[in-house]
């Protein structure tokens, strides 16, 4: 094959028009390369799931091509879909730094999944990985809000494509290690064939925030607080996490660590050495005769999650702890799209505590861990890419980022805006949507599951008829002297006239059925369709309706 006939495919899983369950693959002739492989909350209408993950039947169908796994980072979107996805898959080597291994090895524990069914190699940010004869991998890094960010130059037989991986740039981080544009801009000199990039922030100008505002924004409200301190953020925002403790630890305050995931995560990050701390982590048991002024708690619950320590301290339910006036709760994080509702919910519980309450924006507690414009521009101006994929972002982040690298002074060649499931096909001369492989969600619902089941679309309308229309229940008793009885959920009060009518019509169609000695499964649906119609006509709703023989 030649070089002008030679393709690179690059399939996104997951990441493209959202935010979160990252996934990308890359194919060249028989070997294939995977990007991270991330997890996403559903929407308040997927009633009963809790969590999102790509769905990657074309990854199993060509599990034997694929030559290596590479992580960018230890955030949720990017791994947290992992421990669903290697049970379907062939050990295969799977590469990323010391914390997202870390991360990953919390995961397995929690899934009771061994480490020797995948091989991990532990890389850093300067690492150059071999993955294959065909793809090679160049590690840099990029600040984000947690250490050890990468994001990674591929080479490939026809060119670079370098994938920026989440980031912000950020001059003030909280390990001191900013990013490696050196790399960057010495890609871009030597030639970059496309370039995939962050969407998130393409709306907003300017230049993201740093930690060190976060710090001195949080750290003003500490110093003028006289109770108890209470500070709610990501688990994995290890950057932030360290600010918070050096904050307190400046007000001579300790520090509590509160929620499951903020004990575990803290945990593994002090062990690997990205948390410093003059004094140990303790947890609320150990608080003791600690005065008020002289605590500072960490605590899961930044998303209102109804179980997480902060959404049970607002709702005076926490086993340990009790809110009280002049305390001071900082939530350092905005909601996720789809939990607004949540947080507005726990925010004024917290008020009616009668507690000091700071979140953003209408308090600088919270920076994006993304890259504004002037950022974003910057990317596209030292990578200088043929092509350009906007990725990580909802539509309007990715029309937002295309128009962002139009406008440059060196534009792309052609960019173009994906969905996930399309077969990108690269060669040196053009970039198109070729073809798509199936795609789409795999829906998580752990509560009365086996841990990782999916649950199927047909359950989840299911769920969402019973929420809307509510149900009718049919139970029908076949015998000398036939009864009906209509159970009602969520359509019309116990008494109601139109229970009887129903009745009525159920046991008409029961009687006929009998007589003409029609087989159950007819008799059921000669109940079920005058119901239906009926119902439509006198409530103009369509509950769940359940007719059940009985033979009596």
């Amino acid at each position: 094959m030649s070089n002008n006939e030679r393709k690179l495919r690059i399939i996104p899983l997951g990441g493209m028009g959202e935010i979160g369950k990252n996934m990308i693959a890359m194919e060249y002739e028989d070997e294939i390369l995977l990007i991270d492989g991330g997890l996403a909350f559903p929407d308040a209408d997927m009633l009963g799931v809790d969590l999102l993950v790509p769905r990657i039947d074309w990854v199993v169908e060509n599990a034997h091509k694929i030559k290596g796994w590479v992580l960018t980072h230890g955030h949720e979107d990017h791994i947290g879909g992992l421990p669903y996805m290697l049970k379907l898959l062939p050990k295969i080597p799977m590469y990323g730094a010391k914390l997202t291994l870390g991360f990953l090895r919390g995961k397995f524990e929690e899934f009771k999944l061994s480490e020797s069914d995948v091989d991990l190699h532990e890389v850093t940010t300067d690492d150059r990985i071999k993955i294959s004869k065909f793809f090679t991998v160049d590690y840099f890094r990029m600040t984000h809000s947690i250490p050890d960010n990468s994001g990674f130059i591929i080479h490939t037989p026809l060119g670079r494509i370098v994938h920026s991986g989440d980031f912000k740039l950020d001059y003030n981080p909280a390990d001191g290690k900013t990013s490696h544009l050196h790399k960057l801009a010495q890609a871009g000199e030597e030639g970059v064939l496309a370039l995939i990039s962050d969407s998130t922030n393409a709306e907003r100008p300017g230049y993201t925030p740093s930690e060190k505002d976060v710090m001195a924004a949080v750290e003003e409200i500490v110093a003028r607080s006289k109770g108890r301190v209470i500070v709610t953020t990501f688990s994995s925002h290890v950057h932030r996490l360290q600010n918070f403790i050096r904050v307190a630890e400046r007000h001579d305050r300790r520090v509590i660590i509160e929620g499951r995931s903020m004990i575990k995560n803290t945990s593994i990050a002090q062990e690997l050495g990205y948390l410093e701390v003059k004094h140990p982590l303790v947890s609320s048991r150990d608080i003791g005769e600690l005065q008020d002024d002289k605590v500072l708690f960490l605590c899961t619950g930044s998303q209102g999650q109804p179980m997480a320590a902060l959404s049970r301290l607002a709702s005076g339910t926490h086993s340990k702890i009790q809110l009280r006036p002049g305390d001071t709760v900082i939530m350092s994080s905005n909601p996720i799209p789809g939990n607004e509702e949540a947080v507005g919910r726990v925010i004024n519980q917290l008020y009616e505590r009668n507690v000091n309450v700071y979140y953003p924006p209408a308090y600088k507690v919270h920076a994006s861990g993304h890259a504004s414009q002037e950022e974003l521009k910057l990317i596209l101006d030292l990578t200088r890419p043929t092509f350009f994929i906007p990725w990580h972002g909802e539509m309007r982040h990715q029309v937002n980022h295309q128009k962002l690298a139009a406008s440059m002074s060196n534009p792309p060649k052609k960019s173009i805006i994906p969905e996930n499931g399309d077969i990108i096909e690269v060669t040196r001369d053009d970039i198109k949507i070729a073809g798509q492989v199936e795609a789409g969600v795999i829906f998580i619902d752990s509560v009365g599951r086996r841990k990782g089941e999916e649950t199927t679309e047909p359950i989840i309308r299911d769920r969402q008829m019973l929420s809307n229309e509510g149900i009718v229940v049919i139970v029908a008793v076949m015998g000398r002297q036939p009864t009906v009885e209509v159970i009602s959920r969520g359509v019309v009060d116990k008494n109601h006239e139109l229970l009887n009518e129903i009745e009525k019509i159920s046991m008409d169609s029961l009687k006929r059925g009998m007589k003409e000695k029609r087989r159950n499964n007819d008799i059921r649906d000669d109940i079920f369709y005058p119901v239906r119609r009926y119902l439509r006509k006198a409530t103009g709703r369509s509950p769940l309706i359940v007719p059940t023989l009985i033979e009596g």
